[in-house]
């Protein structure tokens, strides 16, 4: 059988808030080592909403007021995907990134509806925008992503099997621009390497550039 049980190629799993810019950065990245190295990427979502409930008192009120806007866009997408399948989520998530940061529509109900339309999906999801109905499920996704990096991180989160058979999971690599070909290949390495050592916890320095779309 093949490491994923289809392929042969190793599985990735990415949980992602289509909201987050660079979570949007680390996912075309992540395209770019599916291009270079023996991977498939499998697609899940998580919510910046749901990370934040709990020190939401704690969060300037320009950030909080942010945070009610980011429950309609990930809701759509876990409507997508309880509705038609995992297998959309990929194409979704790229034509929703593409407009929200790309092209700077934001997260409006037409960029969603457009974003929904070039994916092949229903146009009437953008109703679940405003709807509760799977919130169950898109908590438990949510989970089961930030269950495996501890709550103190953001999204994305990243697994991939190790050595041993027990997954490898990261928050990151946060980068911009994202690195194409061969960087790609590099960074993916790196970020393999250090994430396997047993104890290691966390490389980091101040951002000097925003997401570069470009």
């Amino acid at each position: 059988m093949s490491e994923n049980g289809q392929t042969g190629k190793t599985p990735v799993d990415f949980w992602f808030d289509p909201l987050c810019p660079w979570a949007w950065m680390t996912s075309r990245w992540m395209l770019e080592v599916e291009k270079v190295r023996n991977v498939e990427v499998r697609w899940h979502v998580m919510s910046l909403a749901v990370l934040n409930e709990p020190k939401l008192d704690e969060l300037p009120e320009e950030y909080r007021e942010g945070l009610k806007q980011a429950w309609g866009p990930v809701r759509v997408v876990i409507a997508a995907q309880q509705k038609h399948g995992d297998e959309v989520l990929g194409k979704l998530y790229t034509a929703l990134g593409t407009r929200f940061h790309n092209r700077g529509e934001g997260a409006t109900r037409e960029a969603i509806v457009g974003a929904l339309e070039e994916a092949g999906l229903p146009a009437e999801l953008i109703e679940y925008a405003d709807s509760d109905v799977y919130d169950t499920e898109l908590r438990a996704s949510h989970k089961e992503g930030i269950d495996k990096v501890g709550q103190e991180v953001g999204t994305p989160v990243i697994a991939v099997p190790g050595s041993d058979g027990e997954q490898i999971a990261f928050f990151g690599p946060v980068v911009t621009p994202a690195p194409k070909g061969e960087q790609a290949a590099q960074l993916w390495d790196g970020t393999l390497m250090v994430a396997s050592i047993p104890g290691f916890y966390e490389i980091k320095r101040t951002r000097t550039a925003g997401p570069s779309f470009g």
